[in-house]
């Protein structure tokens, strides 16, 4: 018997279907979509080999000249379905049943060719039963086998056996029981018919079936496995920004808490000034909204300064440079996104709030930073820690003891010019910041 569910509709299974997600369900569809147009090219590209072997290949001597061709009538029919195949793949119309008569039609047309054999040689039945044809059916077979679909593979070699059957009992039933024999040799030098031959045919149609289905089964998962990750990682990107994911992705072994890395970088923060008592006269609905459009603003110009965002807090931001991959130009890079992001902020504010009352501050530090995975075996956070985070965060609440939208220590500022920043910025009496136990050298943006 076979499955139902082929005759139902193209896509998983309902056991595939309990175990993931919708959306990771969505992707392995999309997959097996993609997998029936390959199948219903290489179905055209077949029959498009077909002909081009039968009207370029010079016809046996022995063949009988016929009004009747059944081979081009037999490759048209089969063009034809399989140019219609592509469309409706293409159209996305792939319900199981045509999946089935697909199936079908491969073999029917096959076996068909081959029926006409006897015809055109004008000999018994029985005679194309040796026709070398046959082994085409194996192709078929392992077309299916683009599906990563065990079912469909069992059902085409199920078909294949099957006719071969019926081929078979006609060859017998048109000759009588007397075409059968028991000798290998008047089998091959005669025409015909060796039960035992015609079973190795139908035994090995099956035994491909079945290694190829055992090979589809353990493919399947391993392509369940794939996309499942795949989405996975998809979305791993999407937390924690593309450079921290291939950083947990590439490595040899897992992370574990406590993995650490150590080196020179730059940290970025950014606040809008004045959101919480905005927020406070806002419903929840724009708060969100204005955050939106805020991290979609800060983001792009963070990222293509080769920044990663390591965390949102509210409407805070901080990313790094050089900390999660190793950069020569950190701090350049970090002071050049501010240098864009202040510069993009005074019209972001004014189209925000009708005051401009959100103005976007930042600061930026550089120095020796850790990048560390902190938490337990089940619960990891990937983060960055060290000075130069923490006095960043520091910095940026001192714009507004300094009446600047930005800051930066004058070491971090003198190491970007060394790396090629080349805006001027307003240098600072010292400054005493909060948390910080000594005066610091600062310069500034208005």
């Amino acid at each position: 018997m076979l499955p139902k569910s082929l005759f139902q509709h193209l896509g998983l299974r309902e056991q595939e279907t309990e175990r993931m997600p919708a959306r990771v369900a969505a992707l392995v569809t999309a997959e097996e979509e993609r997998s029936e147009r390959l199948i219903a090219w290489v179905q055209l590209a077949l029959v498009g080999t077909f002909a081009t072997l039968y009207f370029l290949t010079p016809r046996p001597v022995d063949a009988m000249d016929m009004m009747f061709e059944p081979v081009p009538i037999v490759l048209e029919i089969y063009l034809a379905f399989a140019i219609l195949r592509v469309i409706a793949t293409y159209r996305g119309f792939l319900p199981g049943w045509l999946l089935v008569l697909s199936m079908i039609a491969d073999v029917v047309l096959l076996y068909a060719l081959i029926w006409t054999f006897h015809i055109a040689y004008d000999q018994p039945a029985a005679f194309y039963l040796k026709a070398p044809t046959f082994a085409y059916i194996f192709v078929f077979i392992a077309v299916r086998a683009l599906r990563f679909d065990p079912r469909f593979v069992i059902s085409q070699g199920i078909f294949a056996a099957l006719g071969w059957v019926v081929m078979v009992l006609y060859a017998v039933e048109e000759s009588g029981m007397d075409v059968i024999t028991r000798s290998f040799t008047a089998y091959l030098t005669d025409n015909l018919v060796l039960i035992g031959a015609e079973f190795d045919k139908i035994f090995t149609v099956l035994l491909v079936t079945a290694v190829l289905a055992l090979a589809l089964y353990r493919g399947r998962r391993t392509l369940m496995i794939a996309v499942t990750e795949g989405a996975a990682s998809a979305d791993m990107r999407r937390f924690f920004g593309r450079d921290v994911a291939d950083t947990i992705t590439s490595q040899e072994r897992s992370f574990a808490a406590g993995d650490a890395t150590d080196r020179d970088a730059a940290i970025l923060m950014l606040d809008l000034r004045g959101f919480s008592r905005f927020a406070a006269t806002r419903s929840p609905q724009e708060v969100v909204e204005v955050l939106g459009r805020y991290h979609r603003l800060v983001l792009p110009i963070v990222e293509r300064h080769g920044g990663v965002i390591d965390k949102f807090l509210g409407d805070g931001v901080m990313a790094t440079f050089g900390a999660v991959r190793p950069s020569n130009t950190s701090a350049a890079d970090a002071l050049k996104a501010l240098c864009d992001v202040l510069d993009a902020g005074d019209s972001w504010a004014a189209g925000t709030a009708a005051d401009g009352s959100l103005p976007i501050h930042g600061a930026v530090s550089y120095g020796r930073v850790v990048a560390a995975a902190l938490g337990n075996d089940d619960r990891l956070e990937f983060t960055v820690i060290g000075t130069a985070a923490n006095l960043a965060a520091k910095l940026e609440k001192h714009n507004k003891a300094t009446g600047t939208r930005g800051l930066v220590t004058s070491t971090t500022y003198i190491e970007a010019r060394r790396e090629g920043f080349s805006r001027a910025w307003q240098p600072l009496p010292n400054q005493q910041v909060a948390g910080v136990d000594t005066p610091l050298q600062l310069m500034g943006m208005q």
